[in-house]
This record gives structure tokens, sequence and C-alpha cells, in this order.
């Protein structure tokens, strides 16, 4: 019998650091590198309310150079650029990230802006990744980043960990993807203590962004058993981590536990297996309907599983195995755990109107993962097939 081939990408991010304070990290790394102009790029609500960023920035001391902060959810492209232009501004040499999703993505994308003095929105149109008539992506090719970042994350989406970063072109209100293998941080700092700050919606809506990863990784044809034993473990840290934390948000070692699994689930996908139609349309509803990153995932995984059960059924089996009941559809134990931590279920409920379906579906085919789902999408038709369950 012939074996299937396959292969697993490696990124260029070098260490991670479990459960030692952010600033003790950070400042490590900062004099392992030999940094001396190190730009903060944090959390509004970190920077302004909480005294977590004095922290880093008193470690660093002499090697701090400036702090910003007011990125917006989805990364609005002239965020990234007011960024990109403080960072140039402070000659930044390493850039550190202090936040959710939105913060680790704009600092990726401003390695590339200091690399290739990107200085107006029209030029990010050079860098992004575009999707072609028959649903492939075309990659543009260009250098890496002289300056490499840090990252300490604050929720689960696990961006810190993929050299592909998304941020919205506001003009037609569509998120859209850069990738270069070294825009992925040198150092991702795990420090559970930190993310007390972190709103509970969003610690456990970003947490089933993670879990979306993993189950779009069991589910999909094109994974391999490393890919599946890494999201296997990756889910079953999730599934027992969220309702503890919820439980207890005090219980930092569930809150690792919970970042580990979040680091778990990215793997597959930095790995090069490509996601399906939950991440596809959860990128248009974020770009264009400002539904929150994980709240996405709360409200379309469950659907999607449904949907594409009629060909993957035999996968999916491992999804709920590891869930806790091998006999159970994954769709219903997915809506069970996501309901459990007080999530959102339907469109509907995170504000999407019926006037806006036909928008959103014909986007999805323009995404990135628009035509990798396990169930074939050829048409807007398809995607509609899918929301129209999803709308509550």
């Amino acid at each position: 019998m012939m074996v299937t081939a396959s292969q697993v990408i490696l990124t260029a991010t070098e260490r991670v650091t479990l459960g030692i304070p952010a600033a003790e990290a950070v400042a490590q790394e900062a004099a392992a590198r030999g940094a001396s102009r190190v730009f903060i790029l944090a959390s509004s609500f970190l920077n302004r309310q909480t005294d977590e960023i004095r922290r880093i920035e008193a470690a660093l001391g002499a090697r701090h150079a400036a702090t910003h902060d007011g990125i917006q959810p989805h990364a609005p492209r002239s965020d990234v650029l007011a960024a990109a232009n403080a960072a140039r501004a402070a000659g930044a040499d390493l850039v550190v990230t202090v936040g959710g999703g939105s913060v680790t993505d704009a600092g990726k994308i401003v390695l590339i802006c200091l690399k290739h003095n990107i200085t107006t929105i029209e030029q990010f149109d050079s860098y992004r990744v575009q999707v072609d008539g028959d649903g492939n992506m075309v990659i543009p090719e260009f250098a890496g980043p002289d300056v490499r970042a840090i990252c300490v994350p604050t929720t689960l989406s696990g961006g810190e960990f993929n050299p592909l970063s998304g941020a919205t072109d506001e003009a037609i209100k569509l998120k859209q993807a850069y990738t270069q293998r070294e825009m992925v941080p040198v150092c991702v700092v795990l420090d559970p203590a930190i993310t007390v700050h972190t709103p509970e919606w969003l610690w456990l809506s970003t947490g089933v962004r993670s879990v979306d990863h993993a189950t779009e990784t069991l589910a999909s044809f094109l994974s391999n058993d490393f890919c599946d034993g890494i999201a296997d473990s990756a889910l079953r840290l999730l599934a027992a981590g969220l309702p503890a934390v919820k439980a207890d948000p005090t219980d930092l070692d569930a809150r690792l536990k919970c970042q580990i699994g979040a680091w778990q689930s990215m793997i597959p996908i930095i790995g090069g297996v490509p996601m399906g139609a939950s991440h596809a349309i959860g990128h248009v509803l974020g770009g264009t309907c400002d539904v929150p990153h994980g709240h996405t995932s709360c409200v379309m995984s469950p659907f999607v599983q449904a949907f594409n059960l009629s060909v993957n059924a035999e996968r999916q089996k491992r999804i709920s195995a590891c869930l806790g009941d091998a006999s159970r559809p994954a769709s219903e134990l997915l809506d069970a755990l996501i309901r459990g931590l007080g999530m959102p279920r339907s469109l509907r409920e995170v504000g999407v109107r019926e006037d806006q379906l036909q928008l959103i579906s014909e986007y999805t085919l323009e995404d990135i993962w628009g035509r990798t789902n396990p169930r074939t999408i050829k048409t807007a038709a398809d995607v509609m097939e899918i929301l129209r369950t999803a709308m509550g």
C-alpha cells in the first residue's frame, strides 16, 4: 500500500516561554537580541487602565523607545499604518505586542511596513494575499522584515504563532491576509497572569476560536497524523480549560492550559492544513459585519460541522471523542460546549442582518479558505445554505 505524502511547514519562531511574567520574559529576550530601541504596541485597555505595560517598560529600562496603542478590532489598515509610522519615528529595532488578536496582527504587518517603507494605505495592496478565479491563493513574494517581534498574547485566538496576519480594508470592509515567514514573532510569551485583565467574553470566545482551529483540522481531508494528533491534544486542553476558567477566573493553571491548547491548535494551520468554511465565513463576518473574532467561531463552528457531516462523518468522530462522547454528533457537542460558556450561537445574536447574507456569501468565495472546506463550496448559494441555518 502507498502512504499519503504530506509536509509540515515550520515557522521562524525561536522560543515560547510558559508561565514566566511578561515583563521579565520580554526584558530577557530584548537583552539577548541586543535591542536598544524597543517599540511596544499595546492594547488600549492594558496601556491606559492597568499597570502591566508600565511593568514591561520598567523592565526594559533604557531599551524602551516608545509605546503606542489604538488598534481597533480587525486591525483597520489606517490603524496599522499609524502604528508603523510611530515605530518608524521611534527608530524601532524590536517590536513587542501586548494584547489580543488585532494587536498581534497589526504588529506583524508593521514589520513589513518598516521593511518596505509603506507610508500610504494604497501600498498595502502590493503585499496582501489574493484569491484567483479558481479559488487559489496568490501570495506575493517580498523580502522579510529586518525588525522582529515578541508577542505577549492576552486572548486565545492564536495568531501569535502564525506568520499569516489580517488587516481590514475599510473602504470595502473586507479583511485581507498578509504573510511572510519572518513576520511571525521570534518569541511568544505565554503569561497566564497578564490575561486576568481580559474580559471573560473575550477570553472564552477566542478560546472557541482555537477550538475551531482544532476541529477544522480534525475535519479536514488535507490533514495528516501529526497535525491530527496536535489538534486532538489542543481540543482536549481547551474543552477542559475553558469551563474551568469560567468557573474560577483566578485559576492560572487552567488559563495556561488554554494558552497551550491555543498554541497547539495553530500548529496544523502553520504546518499547511487549510481551514474550512467556519474560518472563511468568520473572516468575512469580522471585516464586513464587525462581529468579534471569537464570536464568529462561536456561531459558525457547529453549523459548519453539521453541513460537512455528509462527507466527513468518520473524521468528525474524533472531534466527538475529544469532546467526551464519540457516539454523539460533533456539532451537538460543540453547541453544548459553546452554550455552556455563555457564548452567542446565531448570526442574529451577533447583529448580522438578513440583507447582509448575500454579500457575506460572495465575499466568502474570495477568502483564502473559501474553497478548502471538506464539503465542496463552489458558489455563493453553497455558502448561503450554511448562513441560513446559522441565522437562528
